[in-house]
């Protein structure tokens, strides 16, 4: 029987980020996706034009129709713009007590543009945290949910992954993607410990989608039912491989999206 996993987030009309990024992702990697539709957004390669929120009581009915009917067995949580959807998505996740629940708290889209309210962060911190097995917040997310300045190497990496945990997320993935370093680096912190995953940088514009691509695939391999180490390191693999594919896409003007079926398309 084939995994299910779902993701909960806003809706790319230019089809890189987002539900629609999270969608193809999960069926590059062998997983039947559905989704819940917390926001539309009016964007494409260039930037984003307008944001429509879903309703909290919507979003609720979308939740309590997939997880009332499939078995899902990994959520990934991307875009929600309002204190009302994070509180609507918190309660139906612990309502069908859902499980490898992956929170990529989406502050800014790729093109600079704010994807949520500021009195919102607080409310992912006590409702979301408490919910997921992992956050996979960027250098800018990071250190927006705790207030602080953007981490400038490893260190401060892992003592602001570190103090998200202290607010009671299970473990946090910093992501390092935005670095100026040589190699993309992410660092895993958990209770336990702390571990690294590299990968080569690529340079290229089609980086639109990159978070959510990540989060997806870290949530879907753990539908398939890799242990936590090492569905992370196979989402690395497979951004990378994305990111590397993409250099040569010709969609749209501005910063294009990453090559979700890179390994599908090869001989197109």
């Amino acid at each position: 029987m084939i995994s299910i996993a779902v993701t909960i987030a806003g809706s790319d009309s230019g089809g890189g980020a987002g539900i629609q990024a999270d969608l193809k992702t999960f069926s590059a990697l062998g997983v039947y996706g559905a989704s819940v539709i917390a926001a539309l957004t009016a964007q494409n390669t260039q930037g984003v034009t307008g944001i429509h929120d879903v309703p909290a009581e919507f979003i609720t009915a979308q939740i309590d129709a997939v997880y009332s009917d499939l078995k899902v067995r990994a959520t990934k949580i991307g875009m929600l713009s309002q204190p009302s959807a994070i509180q609507a998505v918190a309660a139906g996740l612990k309502k069908y007590r859902a499980r490898n629940v992956v929170l990529d708290p989406v502050m800014v889209a790729a093109s600079g543009d704010r994807l949520l309210v500021p009195e919102a962060i607080e409310t992912i911190k006590r409702e979301l945290f408490p919910v997921a097995d992992l956050i996979t917040p960027n250098l800018a997310e990071a250190a927006a949910l705790l207030g602080q300045p953007v981490a400038k190497h490893e260190n401060e990496m892992a003592s602001q992954g570190e103090a998200l945990l202290a607010l009671g997320a299970k473990a946090v993935l910093v992501k390092g993607g935005h670095a100026e370093t040589r190699y993309a680096v992410d660092v895993l912190i958990e209770p336990s410990g702390i571990r690294r995953f590299t990968a080569e940088r690529i340079e290229t514009k089609n980086n639109h989608g990159t978070g959510c691509t990540l989060s997806s695939a870290i949530a879907a391999n753990l539908a398939k039912g890799l242990v936590l180490h090492d569905a992370l390191a196979a989402a690395k693999g497979y951004i990378t491989d994305a990111l590397k594919a993409g250099i040569d896409l010709g969609i749209g003007s501005g910063r294009g999206p990453v090559h979700h079926f890179h390994g599908l398309w090869r001989n197109r």
